[in-house]
């Protein structure tokens, strides 16, 4: 980088002392000199070769750099995270919220009491405004007690649309944490309500890196699914938050056929089969899953009996989604579907 910047101030030098007095307009020189300031070209001395690299070093530096990168311009300082003083019913209330948020569910318990100090209490009133979309955002909040409206505008028609309502557990605003992002919702106080903030260098360097890396891996799964195509990706990637990891031995049932269905399955690692009973009672194979496979989606939409039983052929790791959660976090699956009629319509004579 560094011998590239030292090249470039050396073109940049020379670019001055060829420049004629009169240069074409867009030619080369003024390329090269394009990103000095009006003041450098009218004055009467010429910098010095090396004040020019370094006033490039010095540009590149500042705009390669990222408020969350960090290198030989911005060294990372040790995290110390911050410590609010809290009785025990405080933190007592906090760790029943964190096993309730899907966002903390892969912290161990040292990781959590570091996240229960840094949290800090705050109260809000009917009407106020948490967070406001495209504003910064610094805090994560976990809902105590109350509720809270989301709404998102749309980008057609610029209309405020209801999203969700936030209870008691649920977690929001992590969003712009995770990706340096404005916020993607307004989320109101619906009364009077009690919310635990994180802050943004506390939830960087204990939940960020799980949490990130959780949600890459799921939402790849998710965007195969066709049952959620008309998902977009802000609501895919709070159904990857809310995944939950399973295991099975070789031989153990999954599902069986004629129970009712409320879980939909991604296979993470092994290998599946599923069976229908034949009139005879015995069992047929009817098919076979490996990883990335999926079943059980139908369950998302409607309380319908298992199709077919689903056994693990070897030791099988998979990830779950259930009805109640995916309602809790979007709403109905059915009004989603609606986004495409046609779409809707196939599913809903299932």
């Amino acid at each position: 980088m560094i011998k590239w910047l030292q090249e470039k101030g050396e073109q940049t030098f020379q670019g001055i002392n060829a420049r004629s007095p009169t240069k074409k307009k867009g030619g080369a020189d003024e390329e090269n000199l394009s990103e000095q300031s009006d003041e450098e070209e009218a004055a009467p001395d010429l910098p010095a070769k090396t004040d020019l690299v370094r006033q490039h070093m010095q540009k590149y530096a500042r705009t390669s750099v990222s408020a969350e990168a960090y290198g030989m311009y911005n060294q990372k300082a040790a995290f110390k995270p911050r410590v609010i003083a809290k009785n025990e019913d405080q933190k007592l209330r906090i760790l029943n919220r964190l096993s309730q948020a899907f966002m903390f569910s892969a912290l161990d318990d040292n990781e959590k009491e570091i996240i229960i100090l840094a949290m800090e209490e705050k109260k809000f009133r009917q009407g106020d405004k948490v967070i406001v979309q495209g504003d910064d955002g610094d805090d994560l909040y976990v809902v105590d007690s109350g509720t809270l409206s989301c709404f998102r505008k749309s980008k057609k028609d610029d209309q405020e649309n209801f999203l969700k309502t936030y209870t008691a557990g649920d977690a929001f605003g992590e969003l712009a944490l995770l990706y340096n992002a404005p916020r993607a919702a307004t989320i109101i106080a619906d009364g009077d309500c009690t919310l635990f903030a994180l802050d943004r260098q506390t939830f960087n360097h204990i939940v960020k890196d799980a949490a990130a890396k959780k949600r890459e891996k799921y939402e790849h799964f998710l965007s195969r699914v066709e049952l959620l195509d008309t998902v977009d990706p802000y609501e895919r990637s709070k159904i990857a938050d809310a995944l939950k990891p399973m295991k099975f031995r070789a031989g153990e049932y999954v599902v069986k056929e004629g129970e009712n269905g409320d879980t939909f399955f991604f296979i993470e690692d092994g290998e599946a089969y599923a069976t229908k009973k034949r009139p005879d009672n015995t069992q047929e194979t009817v098919y076979n899953y490996k990883v990335g496979d999926y079943f059980g989606e139908l369950a998302l939409l409607k309380n319908t009996p298992r199709a077919a039983s689903i056994r693990a052929k070897t030791d099988l790791s998979v990830v779950a989604l259930d009805r109640f959660s995916f309602k809790r976090l979007l709403g109905p699956l059915d009004e989603i579907l609606k986004r495409n009629f046609a779409r809707y319509e196939k599913y809903s004579q299932i």
